[in-house]
């Protein structure tokens, strides 16, 4: 329960970026106006009073899908509480050296103006030439092509030709690198190209880093906007050129014919240049791969920037350890090798980012106004501007009067304070009495998508701060996605609220919803059409409890969950079949003389009461084992199976006229003489069935299961009923060992089938509401399990009487010789060792009867012949297991028995056709 509340409560601490892009999009759309329009604390302001209005939305959804959660302790991370965490965990990390500012490439969102980390980067692979959409274009952008051009030689004839998919970044060259052992470049190692706009000499290396196979063979270095490049510039002393700024236009680096045009539209404008200047050699399509913005679907641009990091090969070392030491286990296993794999190639973590929304970085810059000396920037970090004041007089030997400070005006990355949910919501850094009890957490349970944006940070960062893991366990869960596999996108229209599935939505709400959001236009419109196609006449009231179940009831380790509403509305069918239930239980017990007995001295009676409270016992296992592997489909899928399957559509169809004094003599000849006896053992069964059922559901349903609960209370005996059901223990197995009866389970399986076959033969005749008189022949083994069951089959099958016949020579009772079954009758095969005989009727269409027969033999003459040429296959005695042989053996007997019980009732049928 600790570990829901703070996955689901965090959903309000991961939006920083996303929080300032919505307020961006809302006031430009409202107000038509940019952030820049506005001073930061101005900007701010609307940010916390659009959270105000908007921020609990989250919790309204979490109340009414039931979510048991203490309340009492919502944490906000922008909370005064929680921010005095972030700034102490920033200032820790910076005195130990964890946290250092540098210069270095970065992955920047010219859409965002910020930085992003690299976990926040999708790669999305194009195959070849493509048209894509890229924020601040009106036109699509071309994608997977390289050009080629050439670079004169200086002071030599010739060229040198390089390969690029970024143009535009070629006035950021400062050098050629060719592989040292590349035999087209051996006479022009150390020479120098010619710029031909800038006018510069760019010389030309050797690197065994380059790609002889890729385009020329030389490659085009740009320190400044490529990752790669920024490594040669390292280790060959290059220097670094910013040609794309911050806001995606070009810098005047470039000179004032490319200055301030957006970096896509120079693209087109340089290689038109190289063309004039007769220096263009060519395109050709490309794969390659696009690293996108995962928030703003931008094209991410890599720029230098000095910004703040975090140091985290040490860290991630002990995070990797805890897994293996088995301090921490990751659920599903499988992801244990993903969590080492990224975690042995981690870079360091850059936490800076340029917005305005979220924890403004407790570093200061030390200004020296007194100073003529142009000094490299210097910069300290405090719990307050007073201590970073101090901190600064020390470190540079001057007064507190002597400097300013100037408080970086970029923000730490959202997933830092993420980061430090388990114990800063706790109350750390101080040793509270919460810290103290609740950390470390049991288990974490969350998206799989969130495996490195939070659970590896918070391994990191707890372990780093605190000395230890945050929790023992994390479970991830698949990601829900719409009924077409989509992952949910509002752009596409497919976002489904949790409200609208429960209390149901019309298609025009839903078109309202998509109008008042935050999307342009073009998105607006594909969105609403998605919506039509979707939800035509909307979405229909489902409730809480059919949705709760619906999304239990997918495997949540693995693969990703494609939910669809009618999924949901099957859950709901569930749901009124439980209320029917109780209906008819609370029938009984109202007409019952006696009390319900208590759960610990119930011993059934009879076989069929033995049947479902075994089968309970074993749906009560299940649970427990299942719930112990949290495998929670398995949990939904063995309650359902148990309500529906067992208990509604064979005992409580058994028992209704046991219930109800019929059959009277059916159940005296039976079972036992004392049938007052048996009404009250099976009243008291289905009580305890059906109430610790209802515990059983409780988390899954907790609505419907309490206030069906509550109406069973007041035939509850021995203790005073509990105020509510979730104040119950859990069922658990033990208690129910006394019920455990596992022949009957296993008998059962094969009486089930008898009635399966029964039904069919009734229906074959016609018959809707007569009982006609059934014989099984079969063997003594299986005649002995019908006449243990014999009172389930006559009531189940619909028939007035059971006569069961073993042949002759068989080592069976006499009373199974007495009665061959009727020559004239229907057969139906159960298995190889069991047939089923019903009286041929009068009115029963023998032609329609003979033209299924002849139906059914043209299906199961392939199907043998198929199995025979296995059997018969040279080495399918050394080849196939033994346990697999049997079943062949089994299934090739059955096959052949019904083929020979359908040409006996041909012939049967035949002789007592009509002749014309």
């Amino acid at each position: 329960m600790q570990a829901l509340q703070h996955s689901a409560l965090l959903i309000r601490s991961c939006l920083g970026v996303l929080y300032q892009t919505v307020m961006e999009r809302r006031l430009l759309r409202k107000e038509g106006k940019r952030r820049q329009d506005f001073t930061r604390e101005e900007f701010l302001q609307e940010v916390w009073k659009w959270k105000n209005e908007k921020g609990d939305e989250i919790y309204h959804q979490l109340r009414k899908l039931g979510a048991s959660l203490d309340w009492s302790r919502a944490c906000f991370t922008m909370d005064p509480g929680f921010s005095n965490a972030v700034t102490e965990a920033f200032v820790r990390l910076c005195d130990s050296g964890r946290i250092y500012r540098s210069e270095g490439l970065v992955n920047w969102s010219c859409a965002l103006e910020s930085a992003i980390s690299d976990i926040e980067v999708d790669s999305k692979e194009v195959s070849g030439q493509i048209m894509l959409s890229v924020p601040g274009y009106e036109n699509k952008i071309e994608f997977g092509t390289m050009v080629t051009f050439a670079y004169p030689l200086e002071d030599h004839d010739g060229e040198m030709a390089v390969s690029t998919t970024r143009p535009e970044t070629m006035l950021g060259d400062v050098a050629v690198a060719v592989h040292p052992d590349d035999p087209r470049y051996q006479a022009v190692h150390g020479k120098q190209c010619r710029h031909p706009f800038t006018n510069r000499l760019l010389p030309i290396i050797t690197d065994s880093m380059v790609d002889m196979e890729l385009g020329t063979g030389a490659v085009k270095v740009t320190p400044a906007h490529d990752h790669t490049d920024f490594l040669l510039s390292q280790r060959h002393s290059l220097p670094r050129l910013t040609v794309i700024g911050e806001d995606g236009t070009m810098t005047p680096l470039c000179g004032q014919w490319l200055e301030g045009v957006k970096r896509f539209d120079a693209r087109q404008l340089i290689v038109n240049a190289l063309v004039e200047k007769k220096l263009f050699r060519g395109k050709k399509t490309h794969a390659m791969t696009l690293p996108m913005c995962s928030r703003s679907g931008d094209i991410i641009e890599p720029l230098l920037k000095k910004q703040w990091f975090v140091r985290c090969e040490d860290i991630a070392k002990k995070a990797i350890q805890a897994v293996e030491d088995g301090q921490l286990e990751i659920i599903p296993h499988f992801y244990t090798k993903t969590w080492k794999n990224w975690l042995s190639n981690i870079s360091d973590w850059c936490i800076s980012r340029q917005l305005w929304w979220g924890h403004q970085i407790p570093a200061y810059l030390v200004v020296h106004p007194n100073s003529t000396d142009k000094q490299e920037e210097q910069w300290v970090w405090g719990r307050s501007e007073d201590e970073a004041r101090q901190r600064a007089a020390v470190k540079y030997g001057v007064t507190t009067e002597d400097i300013i400070l100037i408080q970086d005006p970029d923000v730490l990355d959202t997933w830092f304070s993420s980061g430090l949910f388990p114990f800063a919501m706790l109350g750390w850094p101080e040793q509270t009495t919460d810290l103290q009890r609740f950390y470390p957490n049991s288990i974490l349970e969350t998206g799989s998508d969130l495996i490195f944006f939070w659970v590896a940070r918070m391994v990191m960062l707890g372990t780093e701060l605190t000395g230890q893991i945050p929790f023992k366990q994390v479970l991830f869960h698949s990601l829900v996605r719409d009924k077409h596999g989509r992952k949910m996108s509002k752009s596409l229209g497919n976002v489904i609220d949790p409200l609208d599935v429960i209390h149901g939505v019309s298609l025009e709400r839903l078109q309202k919803k998509v109008k008042e959001g935050n999307l342009d236009p073009r998105e607006q419109l594909v969105a609403m059409e998605a919506q039509r196609k979707d939800f035509p006449k909307g979405i229909p009231e489902c409730g809480t409890d059919a949705l709760r179940f619906a999304l239990c009831s997918h495997k949540m380790q693995g693969e990703d969950i494609s939910l669809s509403i009618s999924q949901v509305l099957s859950c709901r069918h569930f749901c009124n079949k439980i209320w029917q239930t109780l209906k008819f239980t609370l029938g009984v017990l109202e007409q019952s003389t006696t009390p319900v007995g208590m759960l610990e001295k119930t011993i059934p009676m009879n076989s069929m009461d033995q049947w479902i409270c075994s089968r309970f016992y074993s749906t009560v296992l299940q649970c427990e084992q299942a719930f112990e592997a949290y495998e929670l489909h398995t949990v939904t899928s063995a309650l359902y199976s148990f309500w529906v399957h067992n208990l509604c559509d064979v005992y409580i169809e058994y028992v209704k006229p046991v219930l109800s004094q019929q059959n009277e003599g059916a159940v005296v000849q039976t079972d036992t003489e004392h049938s007052g006896s048996m009404r009250q053992v099976a009243t008291t069964v289905l009580y305890h069935c059906v109430s610790t059922s209802l515990a059983l559901l409780s988390p899954f349903m907790p609505f419907i299961t309490e206030e069906l609960w509550q109406r069973l209370q007041p035939f509850r005996p021995g203790v005073a009923a509990q105020s509510s059901l979730c104040l119950e223990p859990y069922p658990c197995s033990s208690q129910l060992a006394h019920w455990h009866f596992p022949d009957e389970e296993r008998d059962f399986l094969f009486v089930q089938e008898v009635i399966r076959v029964a039904r069919s033969l009734r229906a074959q005749c016609g018959l809707t509401k007569e009982k006609p008189a059934m014989w099984a022949a079969c063997s003594p083994s299986q005649a002995q399990v019908l006449h243990h069951f014999r009172s389930a089959v006559w009531t189940l099958s619909r028939v007035s009487s059971l006569h069961i016949y073993c042949p002759q020579g068989a080592d069976a009772p006499l009373s199974f010789h007495s009665t061959r079954p009727p020559k004239e009758s229907l057969i139906g095969v159960v298995d190889h060792t069991c047939q089923l005989h019903l009286r041929i009727q009068s009115g029963l269409d023998v032609s329609k009867q003979i033209s299924k027969l002849f139906q059914r033999r043209e299906k199961l003459i392939p199907k043998l012949e198929e199995i025979l040429c296995r059997v018969e296959s040279p080495d399918y005695l050394a080849k196939v297991p033994a346990h697999v042989r049997q079943q062949m053996d089994s299934k090739m007997s059955t096959l052949q028995q019904e083929l020979k019980t359908i040409e006996e009732q041909l012939k049967v049928l035949q002789e007592t056709q009509p002749t014309e």
